[in-house]
């Protein structure tokens, strides 16, 4: 069901698709937002009022506005209806009509509390793709529960596997489970879209997408390993068990690299790198296998030699010869890097109220289809109520007026 009069702001291969996004906070918008950055027409439903959580997330502001919204929501329009109530509900349904996805993150079960359920929707829309964000997932013994990443990724291994043996499995410092949860979700939808309009004559679907499942599907070999020899996979530090060189070393200026050279012809260009080419023919060392064996004492000999160094000598001697490496960056580092400026990933847009301001490029880079920035996430709830419900649904300013007056939108 493409839009034939697809935004001309909003550039690249999804141009002329329709998205809903219901719902809030990360996982469930991710999806949006990986739809909003190649194209295509999102339009997010927030609540009267104070909108989606996420509009002041964060302790870091900028003239009171906090900086993780204008990049979640960047490319969305943003429209508000009560869906608690049946003309908010009545709402998007008209907008749902003619839309292709759906996106909602909420707790399994309220849209069909609302009438809003999968059965109810394709009613009005069949070709219409529902992704479903939650913590668990849509059926099974947990699917009531309530869900966040800290929790979906706990459950799902991850933080099983992260840290140090002997400590508490700290996080990562990041929502990974939201954002996992919404990149499998989109993949999700571009396969039911591509199927719909392909060989599925049509026909919707629902994208059942958990963030506790997304975390599990990272887990590599770890099923099958436990599953046929018993092997439970245990917190590795800051490498990986059995496996040298493949962790972080310190450098001279007090800094840290990482060195991944576990590879047979790998491990022989870093010993050639260090001057030690004698190494590569250690019985200690000559393999994959006896390597891991011998980890911590050859990781501690690697060690001895990146202090010599600084750690941009120390990347320039790596790359020299061929050997997979690279610097721990922070945001100041990435923002500084020609590498990163050069692929367009640190760009700058002009807000009205923010100013100029640096926002992430977009990840991936397609040769033929380019996106761009139109605009980024605005302040005010609501912002495009008037272009969609008068434009898109063709409603009159009087009626606009009375759903604001009735706290419908």
């Amino acid at each position: 069901m493409r839009n034939t009069s697809a935004d001309d702001r909003l550039k690249g291969p999804l141009s002329g698709v329709r998205v809903i996004e219901m719902g809030q906070l990360v996982a469930g918008p991710f999806v949006g937002s990986r739809m909003a950055d190649f194209g295509a027409e999102v339009i997010k439903v927030e609540s009267p009022g104070q909108g989606d959580a996420m509009r002041r997330w964060g302790h870091h502001r900028y003239k009171d506005r906090g900086l993780w919204w204008p990049v979640l929501a960047r490319n969305k329009k943003t429209v508000s209806a009560n869906l608690r109530e049946k003309r908010g509900q009545d709402l998007v349904c008209r907008l749902i009509e003619q839309a292709d996805v759906l996106v909602e993150n909420f707790k399994p079960g309220t849209l069909e509390k609302w009438g809003l359920g999968p059965d109810a929707l394709h009613a009005i829309n069949p070709g219409l793709i529902i992704a479903r964000v939650s913590g668990f997932g849509q059926t099974g013994p947990y699917s009531s529960r309530p869900g966040f990443a800290s929790v979906g990724e706990a459950m799902g291994g991850l933080r099983y596997i992260n840290g140090f043996p002997d400590q508490p499995p700290p996080r990562t410092g990041i929502s990974l489970g939201d954002t996992l949860a919404g990149m499998f979700a989109t993949q999700g939808v571009l396969m039911a879209l591509y199927w719909r309009d392909t060989i599925g004559k049509g026909k919707g679907q629902v994208v059942d997408a958990s963030i506790t499942e997304s975390c599990f599907a990272m887990m590599e070999s770890a099923l099958p390993e436990y599953d046929k020899v018993g092997f439970i996979r245990e917190p590795s530090g800051t490498g990986l068990a059995n496996v040298s060189p493949s962790n972080i070393f310190p450098t001279k200026d007090g800094k840290w690299v990482v060195i991944a050279a576990n590879l047979d012809a790998m491990f022989k260009r870093l010993c050639d790198a260090m001057e030690q080419p004698e190494l590569a023919d250690d019985p200690r060392y000559c393999t994959h296998q006896v390597r891991g064996q011998h980890c911590d004492e050859l990781d501690a000999r690697i060690a001895d030699w990146t202090r010599e160094l600084t750690a941009s000598e120390l990347d320039a001697r790596l790359d020299e010869f061929g050997v997979v490496s690279g610097p721990i960056y922070s945001i100041e580092d990435i923002v500084n890097d020609p590498h990163y400026q050069a692929r367009d990933m640190i760009q700058r847009y002009q807000d009205d109220e923010l100013g100029d301001i640096a926002v992430p490029g977009f990840v991936p880079v397609l040769s033929e289809t380019k996106s761009e920035i139109a605009w980024l996430g605005s302040s005010e709830v609501g912002a495009h109520n008037e272009e969609i419900y008068c434009g898109l649904l063709g409603m009159t300013q009087n009626e606009l007026q009375e759903l604001q007056n009735d706290g419908i939108i």
